[in-house]
C-alpha cells in the first residue's frame, strides 16, 4: 500500500519503540523517513532495516531540546529528499514521582524533552510545510496529559502537548497545516518494560483495561499513520485515545 506515496515524514525519537514502529510503518506505505534520536547506534540500524525492506530512510542525530539541532533535522530532511510533508514528535521520557518528590531539575528536564522539544520542532518545520503547500503535524501525548495522575511533571508535561497542538492546529490551518495529538495509554515499549516485566503490576493494570488487554506500538503506528495520511485531511486540533477503554470509565 502507498497511503503516504510522494510525502517526507520526519519523527523524533526514531530508533527505537514507538517511533521505530512508526518509521517502518511509514516507509512501507512509501514515504520517505527522517529518524531523528540521540540513540546513534540503534537509529542506525533501524535505517538499515527499513532500507533493507525496500523503503527509504535517513537517520540523523537529533537532541529534541537543542534548536540547532532541529533547524539541521529540518535542513538535512530537505536537502535528501526535497520537501517535508509530515512531522511526528514522538520523543518523550517518563518520571513517575509526585509532587513532592520531584526536584527543580527533574521538572526542567521532562518539560524540556516532552514539551519544549514539541514546540522547537514544529517551529522548525512550519516554514518547509508552508513551502510545500501544507503538511501534517501529529503529537504523541498520552493519556496522562488528559486526566490526572500521581506522575504530575509527566501529566504536567504531555497536557502542554495537548493544547499547545491546539493552538498550532487554529493557528496554521489556514495555511493546510493540520496538527493533532495521540495519546496512548500503556504501550509496551521499553519506556514501561519494569510494568511489563512484573506479573501483578501487569495484571492490576489489564484488569482496570474494558479491553482487557494492552496496546503494541503498531496500534498506535497505524493512528498516526492515519492522522499523518490525507484520509484525515479534514481532521485537525484533535485528539485521538488509544487507551483501550481505560479514560472512558
Amino acid at each position: 500500500m502507498t497511503r503516504l506515496e510522494g510525502k517526507t515524514a520526519l519523527i523524533s525519537g526514531g530508533a527505537r519503540g514507538q517511533g521505530a514502529a512508526e518509521a517502518k510503518l511509514f516507509a512501507s506505505e512509501g514515504a520517505k523517513v527522517v529518524l531523528g534520536d540521540i540513540l546513534d547506534e540503534e537509529g542506525k540500524s533501524t535505517e538499515a532495516e527499513i532500507n533493507a525492506a525496500g523503503g527509504d530512510a535517513k537517520y540523523i542525530h537529533l537532541d529534541v531540546t537543542k534548536e540547532q539541532d532541529w533547524n539541521e533535522a529540518v535542513k538535512k530532511a530537505i536537502e535528501i529528499y526535497g520537501k517535508l510533508n509530515i512531522l511526528v514528535n514522538n520523543a518523550g521520557i517518563l518520571l513517575r514521582k509526585g509532587i513532592e518528590e520531584t526536584s527543580v531539575e527533574e521538572w526542567d528536564r521532562i518539560h524540556d524533552v516532552n514539551s519544549k522539544g514539541v514546540f522547537l520542532g514544529t517551529k522548525a518545520v512550519i516554514p518547509a510545510m508552508r513551502k510545500a503547500g501544507g503538511g501534517s503535524i501529529v503529537n504523541i501525548s498520552s493519556v496522562a496529559g488528559l486526566i490526572g495522575s500521581t506522575s504530575a511533571a509527566y501529566g504536567a508535561s504531555k497536557g502542554a502537548v495537548r493544547l499547545f497542538t491546539k493552538s498550532t492546529a487554529v493557528e496554521y490551518g489556514p495555511e493546510q497545516i493540520r496538527c493533532n495529538s495521540v495519546h496512548p495509554g500503556l504501550i509496551d515499549t521499553d519506556m514501561v518494560h519494569d510494568i511489563f516485566s512484573n506479573e501483578e503490576r501487569m495484571s492490576k493494570r489489564i484488569s482496570i483495561t474494558p479491553l482487557g488487554t494492552f496496546a503494541e506500538p503498531k496500534d498506535v503506528a497505524f493512528a498516526v499513520l492515519f492522522l499523518a495520511s490525507d484520509e484525515s485531511r479534514f481532521i485537525t486540533g484533535s485528539e485521538l485515545v488509544i487507551d483501550g477503554g481505560t479514560t472512558a470509565q
